[in-house]
């Protein structure tokens, strides 16, 4: 099935054939039938199987067929706003608006934290059809009365999940408020989970359920791999891994900004160029890291969490977890930056002595065992004493964060005194 079967405008068409978009995907094929007939939807798919297309396309027909007045005096309202987690996702979202949209006279405005805000303000004051944002900045720009959101048609929630971990649950409510009633919601999440459906119901209108793959699933191309390693040979194994079989492109997950920054620097010096990209970084130095990454300048990136989200490297092989991240979905969301479009990746997950409860919570969450394996010259050394686990503080942890995050008041064990 072709895009041109989709009855998408002439000009979007076009856009796509020059993208070299031959084909839609199935999350495409199924939400933008859905969203043309002005249903609400709730979509979950994998990351890199075309789900920005899935909305884009559709809203950007919608608004191609409003006649705007052309005298330059008069400012054109926002009829589609996208709220995404973080500046990474939402540079990636309003670069397909600009792409697909670029035989249109829409206009589309990217706003977010780290960036200038009077660049922003300029922006808005000239007018956007389309505004893709961060929740943070958003509100300030709104506090400003630069951001008008009556009349809004269109409000796109991407990463939904990611926004509840981050906890941008309050500054959703607020720009809610902003946004008529009288409008189309769509809901884009890589996984699903009783949160996300409890949120939905406050702000959905009977919504299509959209699932192309089974919940909570990685991508099948793909191979997932689990090195058991003693925790302080970690980097020496990555540094050999890359340097031995002579990959390219390598993008690594850490846990914390300081673990990040440590490996990075250590790589470095084990010969393998490699810069790390986190929260604590600016704007311009992760943009600038990134793109040395994909332009193959350095060889290894080093990222946390805050970067799984928005990071769309083409051609992507290979992905390492250096540590596995507490939060099982976002297992689900770092190796996702592989096997994208079709194509195949590996994912290296190391695990030392004390994390296993980590991968379980990971397998459980995924329905299935992943192998497990020695590296010859870095097998872990048994002899060691496990550290003691912390799986039962973590897990009250974050039970209680998703209670408040609810405005429910958090519960605790019976026996515990304050």
């Amino acid at each position: 099935m072709s895009f041109s079967s989709l009855d998408l405008d002439q000009n979007l068409l076009s856009a796509v054939s020059e993208l070299g978009y031959d084909e839609p995907t199935p999350i495409q094929l199924e939400a933008i039938p859905a969203i043309l007939d002005h249903q609400d939807i709730m979509a979950g798919a994998q990351t890199g199987t075309g789900k920005t297309a899935a909305f884009a396309l559709p809203i950007l027909h919608q608004l191609s067929a409003v006649n705007y007045d052309s005298t330059p005096e008069v400012k054109r309202p926002i009829r589609a706003l996208v709220l995404a987690p973080t500046r990474e996702l939402a540079q990636q979202v309003h670069k397909s608006f600009v792409q697909y949209g670029a035989n249109t006279p829409l206009r589309s405005a990217l706003v977010y934290g780290g960036a200038s805000i009077n660049t922003q303000i300029e922006q808005l004051n000239s007018g956007a059809d389309i505004v893709v944002a961060t929740p943070g900045r958003l509100l300030d720009l709104m506090s400003r009365g630069v951001a008008d959101l009556n009349e809004v048609q269109s409000l796109v929630f991407d990463e939904a999940d990611r926004m509840l971990d981050m906890g941008f649950i309050d500054e959703i409510r607020k720009i809610l408020k902003k946004v008529p009633s009288e409008r189309q919601t769509l809901l884009f999440s890589a996984t699903f989970d009783q949160a996300i459906f409890d949120l939905s119901k406050t702000f959905l209108n009977d919504p299509k359920l959209i699932e192309v793959d089974a919940r909570n699933t990685t991508a099948t191309q793909v191979e997932q791999m689990v090195y058991e390693v003693d925790a302080d040979r970690k980097r020496e194994l990555i540094s050999h891994t890359i340097g031995s079989k002579n990959w390219q492109q390598v993008l690594i997950f850490t846990r914390t900004k300081q673990s990040a920054d440590l490996l990075a620097s250590e790589m470095t010096k084990d010969g393998i160029k490699t810069k790390a990209i986190h929260g604590d970084k600016s704007q311009g130095a992760r943009e600038r890291s990134l793109e040395e990454f994909r332009q193959n300048d350095i060889r290894a990136l080093v990222a946390t969490d805050v970067a799984a989200r928005g990071l769309d490297i083409p051609d992507l092989k290979y992905v390492i977890n250096h540590e596995l991240p507490f939060n099982p979905e976002d297992y689900i969301h770092r190796i996702g930056r592989t096997g994208r479009a079709g194509n195949t990746g590996l994912a290296i997950s190391l695990l030392s002595a004390g994390e296993n409860y980590i991968l379980e919570e990971i397998e459980a969450i995924l329905d299935t065992k992943l192998p497990q394996q020695w590296l010859e010259g870095y097998e872990p050394d048994l002899t060691k004493p496990a550290p003691v686990s912390r799986k039962n503080t973590r897990t009250a942890q974050k039970r209680r964060a998703k209670e408040r995050a609810f405005g429910k008041k958090p519960s605790r064990n019976k026996g515990n005194k304050r």
